[in-house]
Parts: structure tokens; C-alpha cells; sequence
């Protein structure tokens, strides 16, 4: 099992979005020498089904492996940690009450409600069994994506199983745009600085999914360092896009 603490510790856990849902691509990712991955269940366009071959085909990285669900589903939550994730990213959350409803979804008793098998990938199939199941503490990625959940960061922050508050930008933005026009809405700038301080008052990390490259100094030093930079489709677009710019340079 991979410690927590240790990748927790890093100044910077540098990651990137997995959208495709290719074990292939998938594979081929994990032999660069990322800090995690994003196994996105919500937005792409892997199934469940395709979730444990995915895993197989990275078992050989150190990099943590997270796992975003599409919502606040304690069964898939349990399924996906037994298959050998090592954590997960929740969307949407708002309040601190959804955070600990998914800590006890990641947790076994007394300190949750996953059920317990020594039998299942994550433990190799009873042949590296933790001592103390109830000291399993899976990385939680609480990702803050609206006006109510920056409000509440302080709460969810103090959270005791979350590890990092995670803002998704796109879903952020378009949060703030619809905010009453009178004024006294928080725009997106100080939304992430209140994001940051949050984290910062209980010792826990800020994250955030960084589209250009450009705003990596602007964003640590405003206090995030569990960045992810890009995604696969995203590589896949701009490789394709700059051949298609070069071809049409030959044929002229």
C-alpha cells in the first residue's frame, strides 16, 4: 500500500486528467513519472466495467491512482477502492455533510461503513491484508465546484478524512457567471484564494486542474500544490491539431 503521508508531504503532486477511458492510453501514461492520475467516471468515457483493466494496466506506476465518481454513490465508491484505487474525487461538494458522508463511504468501521473483504485486488487478494482495516485512510479529493462549496471550504477543510479541497474550474466559472447581478457575488479569483486560506487554516492541500501551462507560478504561490496539468483527450487534440497545422504547410 502506498503511503499517504509521504505523497501528502511533496511541495508539488503534479497529476493529469485520464478522460479517455483506454487502458492503452492509460498504460502508456503511467510510464512517466507523475505524482497521481485522475480516472475521471464522471465526465469520460470509461465505464466501470473498463475501471479494473484500466488499473491492471497502470499496477506498475508509484503514482497515486484517484478515481472520480459521478456522484455520492457509496456502493461505487467501495467497488472502486476495492479494485485498487487508491482514492477518490468527489464532484460537488458543498457542504461539509457530503464530505463526511463520503469518508464513511471510504472507510471501514468503526470510522465508516465500506464493507470488508481480505479477498479483493486492493490487498492482492489476501496476500498483503492490512493489520488494522480500520486504519485505512484512502486519499479523498473534495472537489469545490460552486459559490456554496467555497463558502463552506473552512467546514469541509476541517473535515477529518479530507485530504485536499479540489477546484474544477469549468464548473466554477460557470457557477460564478450565474451569481444575482446586485453585486455582492464573489468572482472566480477570490473564490480560489478563499479555497486556499481554507486549506491553509487545517493543514490540509489545495488542488486544482490547470488547463495553461502559464498560470503555474500564479497558482502556487496563491497556495496550490496538488495541480493536474491537462488530459489525455486533451494531449490527443493538440498532437492531432498540429499535424493537421503541419500538413497544410507541406501541401501548400
Amino acid at each position: 500500500m502506498k503511503n499517504r503521508d509521504e505523497f501528502l508531504r511533496k511541495p508539488i503532486m503534479l497529476g493529469t486528467w485520464l478522460s479517455s477511458g483506454s487502458p492503452v492510453v492509460a498504460e502508456v501514461a503511467a510510464q512517466f513519472s507523475f505524482d497521481w492520475f485522475l480516472l475521471d467516471m464522471e465526465h469520460g468515457s470509461g465505464s466501470e466495467e473498463q475501471l479494473l483493466e484500466t488499473l491492471r494496466a497502470m499496477s506498475g506506476t508509484s503514482a497515486r491512482l484517484i478515481v472520480r465518481v459521478p456522484g455520492l454513490l457509496p456502493e461505487m465508491i467501495g467497488r472502486v477502492l476495492d479494485r485498487g484505487a487508491d482514492g477518490i474525487m468527489l464532484p460537488h461538494v458543498s457542504n461539509a455533510r457530503q464530505a463526511e458522508d463520503c469518508v464513511k463511504a471510504m472507510r471501514y468501521p468503526p470510522y465508516g461503513a465500506r464493507g470488508y473483504s481480505s479477498s479483493i485486488r486492493a490487498y492482492n487478494y489476501g496476500l498483503d491484508v492490512p493489520q488494522d482495516p480500520s486504519a485505512v485512510k484512502p486519499f479523498f479529493m473534495a472537489q469545490i465546484e460552486d459559490a456554496e462549496g467555497v463558502e463552506n471550504a473552512k467546514e469541509i477543510a476541517a473535515v477529518d478524512g479530507v485530504d485536499i479541497l479540489f477546484v474544477g474550474p469549468a464548473d466554477l466559472k460557470l457557477a460564478l457567471s450565474n451569481q444575482p447581478a446586485d453585486g455582492n457575488g464573489m468572482d472566480y479569483d477570490n473564490a480560489l484564494l478563499a479555497v486556499a486560506e481554507s486549506v491553509r487554516r487545517h493543514g490540509k492541500n489545495a488542488g486544482i486542474l490547470m488547463r495553461n501551462r502559464n498560470d503555474f507560478e500564479y497558482l502556487k504561490n496563491m497556495g496550490y500544490s496538488c495541480i493536474a496539468v491537462d488530459s489525455d483527450l486533451g494531449i490527443l487534440k493538440k498532437g492531432y491539431q498540429s499535424l493537421v497545422e503541419w500538413s497544410k504547410q507541406v501541401k501548400e
